[in-house]
């Protein structure tokens, strides 16, 4: 297995829109579609494909965000398309990110929100040492990672 993450270009997207989570995963995050226009209409906003080799597994959204008097990174999305899960690609998708993320400099800490009746998103972002904020945003448990530097 060799995830890496890349760039949603001309060439990729549409196979990026057509990627669907399980059925039963559908009330948890936002389609690929809306995310993709989401991307192009808040600058802000990075939308990554994750690749294991030259196979589209998944997909992960990121921005920047003035938090307070923080400046911090928000994960908005991350989903692994139906068929590829179970496989290691949402923890070494995210262990990407993260890294990615810790790299740059000037931020305090990295936010992502999920569903609350996501066990299993809870389970990954409390494993690779989020903790919940106590927030709710949307509906939304808010976990939070603090960074240094």
């Amino acid at each position: 297995m060799t995830i890496t993450l890349c760039e949603i270009t001309r060439d990729n997207w549409k196979e990026c829109a057509r990627m669907r989570v399980e059925p039963d995963q559908v009330r948890f995050v936002a389609s690929n579609p809306f995310s993709l226009a989401q991307s192009k209409y808040e600058p802000e906003c990075v939308p990554l494909a994750v690749y294991d080799d030259e196979q589209m597994v998944g997909f992960v959204m990121y921005r920047t965000e003035d938090y307070g008097l923080a400046k911090v990174w928000f994960i908005d999305r991350v989903m692994i398309g139906e068929g590829h899960q179970k496989k290691g690609y949402g923890r070494a998708a995210m262990t990407l990110l993260l890294e990615r993320l810790r790299s740059q400099k000037g931020y305090n800490a990295i936010l992502i929100s999920f569903v609350p009746e996501n066990s299993v998103a809870q389970k990954l972002y409390s494993s690779l040492g989020f903790k919940d904020t106590g927030e709710i945003e949307d509906g939304e448990l808010v976990y939070r990672i603090g960074l240094t530097g």
